[in-house]
């Protein structure tokens, strides 16, 4: 037994309604029917975030990205990062910033987010970071979306 889902009357695990809620005895509906329409909400709930996602950032990158500078400041370090849009739209790039000789786990990285940066077009940003650690070393830089 279980709760009729109008007024929570106990009602047997076939039926979804109880008796006074469905005085005339019409068919109810089947369990897969149910389960069938919450997947198929569900379905058209991902395709609708996958054209959303593709008209506000489709176009944006790839990147191209080199670090041209690292000078320690402090107890970190100020980079200098050289980023290129190759896509056909404006956007931002997340850089994850790394010393690839580093053979530890956790490796020692950070990201920064670079300006916007124009579509075919390229910059070059300067950001202070500390999760490098204050000493220059061999850094590695790759942008993405």
């Amino acid at each position: 037994m279980h709760g009729c889902v109008r007024c929570g009357a106990p009602v047997p695990l076939t039926d979804a309604l109880c008796g006074t809620c469905n005085p005339a005895g019409l068919r109810q509906p089947a369990a897969s029917q149910a389960h069938g329409t919450v997947f198929l909400g569900i379905a058209l709930a991902v395709v609708a975030l996958g054209v959303a996602l593709t008209v506000f950032v489709g176009g944006v990158g790839p990147f191209r990205a080199t670090l041209r500078e690292a000078v320690p400041d402090g107890d970190g370090l100020v980079i200098t990062v050289a980023v290129e849009n190759l896509g056909s739209r404006t956007g931002r790039a997340s850089c994850r910033v790394w010393d690839p000789t580093y053979p530890g786990n956790p490796p020692v990285e950070t990201y920064v987010r670079t300006p916007e940066v124009p579509a075919g077009d390229g910059l070059v940003f300067e950001q202070r970071v500390t999760g490098l650690g204050p000493t220059g070393r061999s850094l590695a830089v790759d942008c993405s979306r």
